[in-house]
């Protein structure tokens, strides 16, 4: 049991004897939870036939632990038994480990064998199935691109913007392509480019009142996206159901809802397996609490249904919350065109899909986002459902500013409505779940963690460059209060690309980017791309 100290001053203590504690102990290497140390090297454990002693010296010839050696110096072996039948040898320089190599007991052979950031990060070593399961197969991703673009395409106009637009959308699958393999000296750098087309399209389109309308859907009318979103709702829940996984996030889910009903302090003390899985705000996890409750957890990472559950009306949500938004942009028939085409672009768009395969709780961000934009034109709304999408992620604060005003309307009593609302939702969300050490705790297990790992999944943490980080950042922070004031004037489309901006604009300079993150904007993108465009015209009978 974790000891939760009452007083910063105490919680300090104990960090700093925990310190010292881990600097007397032997290393371990990542992921340790599921290896055990031999009691003697020179022989073989029960149920072994390789004893450590000669696990290590298969993984001395490895070329990687050859060349690490001849670029660190001397490093240290120390051999694991991970499960049943296989063994892991770890290098360390210091504590740091360096390599990781995996051997087969029975064989001798050596499975896998990792140097750098793929040896602290399992993710990053392109495990076939880890994120998505079969969606990645090109057999199910390509359809899925073409899909997705299909009832927006206009051969008699191939030079449209909007072409250009749905394909950058999709272009992060190049990058993707390098992530499945392991290549993450690749896959990263190919983000940036798509990212920064992204936000100076939507600078543009957020700064610009005036567009030219075009025609939306020239060959697909009402009745076949309505054809097509049942097929894309029957494929994605049958698809969730019977080949999907449930990464962490979404383990970390059911693990805070189940701690909620059992009246457990929600941040700290979780399993080992996800042990800081309380990174989040306390509505994600207030969010699993009915789907924790109709498919109880089990207490163990199994199938984990309610994740499933979860997941799929966090993606329902969305979807919806965009049919409303269209209809609420235009009236009668025009309005209904809209709406169906975007929430037939998010159930059609590959990375929706890998967001909901993945079962984690990214498109609930996605959807409070969307419902943000539909309560636009009630201060108080869009006040609360600002407050309940920071209570959940924190990152949707940078959004605050601009729903604060909104279409425009900065007028003190609008002002106030939105910061009353506002407050209360992030106080009935934050107040009740208040660990023990309160606020100090709460920002080491949240923010505080969040802030100081490192991570190879973006620029700077593969190639540095802090001083350019903190200055974009800073320049990210002051676009995102500069759209309270910019423009002075601006239409439910302007926001959504303004939106748009402000979280593609942050994600440009955190430390750690995924996949993941790309839903929470795809939806103002879709509508600040669509929106302005009109329905085609009716021929005369």
């Amino acid at each position: 049991m974790e000891l939760r100290p009452r007083r910063p001053a105490l919680a300090v203590a104990l960090a700093v004897a925990g310190a010292l504690l881990c600097a007397a102990v032997a290393p371990q290497p990542a992921s340790a939870a599921d290896l055990t140390t031999p009691a003697q090297l020179g022989k073989p454990p029960k149920g072994f036939e390789l004893s450590g002693k000669q696990a290590i010296a298969i993984a001395d010839r490895q070329s990687k632990v050859r060349a690490q050696r001849r670029e660190r110096g001397e490093l240290r072996p120390a051999a694991y038994t991970k499960g049943p039948g296989r063994w892991q040898v770890s290098y360390f320089e210091g504590r740091v480990e360096r390599a990781q190599v995996l051997v087969d007991d029975r064989t001798g052979g050596v499975l896998e064998a990792w140097v750098g950031p793929q040896v602290r990060w399992r993710m990053a070593r392109g495990y076939e199935g880890a994120f998505g399961r079969k969606l990645n197969a090109p057999y199910v991703w390509i359809p899925f691109c073409l899909l997705f673009l299909a009832p927006f395409v206009d051969l008699r106009r191939p030079l449209r913007v909007l072409h250009l637009d749905l394909l950058v959308l999709l272009a992060f699958g190049a990058s993707h392509i390098f992530f499945n393999r392991g290549e993450i000296s690749t896959s990263v750098p190919l983000v940036y480019p798509v990212l920064l087309y992204l936000l100076a399209r939507m600078l543009a389109t957020g700064f610009r009142r005036r567009r030219r309308s075009q025609p939306l859907v020239p060959y697909a009318p009402v009745w076949l996206l309505a054809l097509g979103i049942v097929f894309l709702l029957g494929f994605r829940v049958a698809l969730n159901v019977a080949d999907s996984s449930v990464i962490d996030v979404g383990y970390a889910g059911v693990i805070g809802a189940d701690k909620i009903v059992d009246g457990d302090e929600l941040y700290g003390d979780f399993p080992e397996n996800n042990a800081h899985g309380d990174t989040y705000g306390p509505l994600t996890y207030l969010f699993y609490v009915p789907f924790e409750q109709a498919l109880t957890w089990s207490g163990a990472w199994d199938d984990l249904p309610a994740a499933h559950a979860a997941a799929l009306a966090f993606d329902l949500l969305t979807a919806l919350g965009l049919f409303v938004f269209g209809r609420r942009l235009r009236a009668g028939p025009a309005g209904t065109l809209l709406g169906s085409a975007l929430a037939y672009a998010w159930l059609s768009y590959p990375y929706a899909l890998f967001a909901l395969q993945s079962n984690a709780n990214d498109s609930l961000v996605a959807a409070l986002l969307v419902w943000t934009l539909v309560g636009l034109s009630s201060a108080c709304t869009r006040g609360a459902l600002s407050g309940a999408a920071f209570a959940a992620k924190f990152a949707p604060l940078a959004l605050a500013p601009l729903f604060a005003a909104g279409v425009g309307d900065r007028k003190p009593r609008s002002l106030l409505w939105f910061a009353f609302a506002f407050a209360i939702v992030v106080s009935l969300a934050f107040v009740p779940f208040l660990p023990p050490g309160g606020l100090d705790q709460l920002w080491e297990r949240t923010l505080g963690y969040q802030s100081d790992r490192d991570s190879p999944f973006s620029v700077w943490g593969q190639y540095g460059l802090e001083p350019l980080r903190y200055a974009l950042a800073a320049g990210a922070a002051l676009l995102a209060l500069a759209v309270f004031f910019l423009p002075k004037r601006r239409t439910p489309v302007q926001v959504a690309a303004l939106g748009a901006v402000v979280l593609i604009a942050s994600q440009l300079v955190i430390e750690h980017w995924f996949y993941l993150y790309v839903v929470w904007f795809t939806p103002f993108v879709l509508v600040a791309v669509m929106a302005p465009l009109r329905a085609p015209a009716r021929a005369s009978p």
